[in-house]
């Protein structure tokens, strides 16, 4: 990709949330890259940092207790953490534009849907409010909602339908990243679905790139072109799917891929891995995931692992790889196919 082609880059980025003497450590040095028309898919469980970080791309870490103690965000050349809040103001919603978790919650009540799509264009767009509401129901058809039920109220729709209406404010001024933060958590399988082939959809049509944050691998599998695993706020392994996923080269994502069914040996036994992830706010002093690693050695426990590129943009931080020979124990399967299905 060219350096025009780059819509994101997040450089050392590191934040903290700061309640009186207690830090705790959300973000910890994170690098990341989307190129336009890509989706990138930030992996991890509960509480490794992926929405802070996202968060910390719009610039919408609450202040207080959210602090961004270091690192730059370039989006389209600009690094937003220098913008004025006027600058900020100006590029959401137009630039970068976010899907929250919970399409329940994500949208106001006392507002029709339509009223709502049109704000976005009329505060970017600088149209009248007929023509924002005109746009607004061309916006509700292209993510298969009939324009006229613009002029109803969130309660009228269901949740799937609710998340169609979240979609097309997020899309409805053609921002050049979309930052999806588990866009299915409350949805059932089969509008999870619709919605993940919308996406993918509303993508290659208008060449946005995404970042889709999500703990289910199937997700990843399905619309990502890389993926980065987080645990304890830092970057453990990153490169595309096939070779994060069929080439594994950190403990800890040889333990996610463990603890799912294998499709085609329904007998298998899962392998979940042992224990939970470190408080944030006391981290450990070497590798966070030591605690948790089959094969950590002594040196884990005081040292941080730096990154080690094995060829084709894949990294992986592990200590492990400073000795001779060593290889993830893994089969040689292919686990996109086993998730795809």
């Amino acid at each position: 990709m060219k350096a025009n082609d780059t819509i994101l880059k997040i450089e050392n980025l590191v934040v903290h949330y700061e309640v009186g003497k207690e830090v705790v450590k959300a973000v910890n040095g994170i690098n990341l890259n989307i190129d336009r028309g890509s989706t990138l898919g930030l992996v991890g469980e509960t509480g490794a940092g992926k929405t802070t970080a996202a968060l910390a791309a719009m610039h919408l870490v609450p202040y207080p207790p959210g602090v961004i103690k270091d690192g730059q965000i370039w989006l389209n050349g600009k690094n937003i953490l220098t913008m004025t809040t006027k600058e900020i103001e100006a590029i959401r919603g137009e630039q970068i534009s976010m899907i929250f978790q919970d399409p329940m919650t994500s949208l106001n009540p006392v507002f029709t849907v339509g009223e709502q799509i049109a704000e976005t264009i009329r505060l970017h767009e600088h149209v009248s409010k007929n023509e924002a509401m005109e746009k607004a129901e061309m916006m509700l058809e292209l993510v298969g909602i009939p324009g006229c039920r613009a002029y109803e109220y969130p309660h009228q729709f269901s949740g799937g339908m609710k998340q169609r209406v979240a979609i097309a404010i997020a899309l409805a001024c053609n921002p050049s990243l979309l930052i999806a933060d588990e866009p299915t958590t409350a949805l059932d399988v089969t509008i999870q679905a619709q919605v993940l082939e919308l996406i993918k959809e509303l993508k290659i049509k208008y060449n946005t790139a995404v970042l889709m944050i999500t703990h289910d691998l199937g997700v990843v599998a399905e619309t990502c072109d890389t993926v980065a695993v987080m645990y304890a706020g830092r970057i453990v392994e990153y490169g595309t799917v096939d070779d994060v996923f069929n080439n594994t080269k950190h403990p800890y994502t040889e333990g996610l891929f463990n603890s799912l069914p294998n499709i085609n040996n329904r007998k298998e036994q899962l392998h979940p891995i042992p224990g939970l992830m470190p408080d944030p706010s006391n981290l450990p002093k070497g590798c966070s995931f030591a605690p948790r690693c089959t094969y950590a050695k002594e040196k884990c426990k005081f040292n941080q692992p730096q990154s080690k590129d094995f060829g084709n943009g894949h990294v992986a931080a592990c200590l492990a790889y400073e000795e001779t020979g060593f290889h993830i124990r893994r089969g040689d399967k292919d686990v996109t196919a086993n998730i795809r299905g």
